[in-house]
């Protein structure tokens, strides 16, 4: 747990070493390293630990969200706020930001987790601050990447597991142990 909340501080640092000042480049640069930190973190942190599995989990959410955004970017066109394209809708840095934070959480907890949301949420922030994005963008982006990480991810330790079930007439929850 120890290496991995130095992977993740380390790799944080470097996505704030240079001035977030208040221009448009600043904040697009700012975002785009937090990005950069946090799929670092999230392939870093696993293999750190010698966690195969982990990486090979990162790899998935982080490309499925990238892929899904680029897909949506293509099929529903939006122009961005700064008036740059066409490609706002949604916002890919926020869905490969929350997919690697997400990632990190479920498979680590909230220890690893709770900062790397917090990164994934400044990436969203300097989005539309840097206007490349609405907040709508940015809204989808991160459910993307939340979805993503979360599906695909799996707890380090997972003998113990809770899964919802449901159908038409019923539902509830199922408590699985491997013992």
């Amino acid at each position: 747990m120890r290496r991995s909340l130095i992977v993740l501080g380390g790799a944080t640092a470097l996505a704030f070493a240079p001035s977030a000042h208040a221009s448009d480049k600043g904040w697009n640069d700012a975002g785009s390293l937090a990005r950069d930190a946090l799929v670092v973190a999230a392939f870093g942190v696993p293999a750190a630990q010698g966690d195969w599995d982990g990486v090979l989990q990162a790899g998935g959410s982080v490309g499925v969200a990238g892929g899904l955004s680029y897909g949506l970017k293509e099929a529903f066109p939006e122009r961005r706020p700064d008036g740059s394209d066409n490609k706002s809708f949604p916002s890919g840095h926020t869905s490969i930001s929350f997919a690697a934070a997400a990632t990190l959480q479920n498979r680590y907890g909230w220890k690893v987790g709770v900062p790397a949301q917090l990164v994934a949420a400044f990436v969203g922030l300097s989005r539309v601050e840097a206007e490349k994005h609405h907040v709508h963008d940015v809204l989808v982006g991160a459910a993307i990447g939340e979805a993503a990480g979360f599906l695909i991810t799996r707890k380090a330790n997972d003998r113990v597991q809770i899964l919802p079930w449901g159908g038409t007439k019923s539902g509830g929850v199922a408590i699985t142990m491997r013992f």
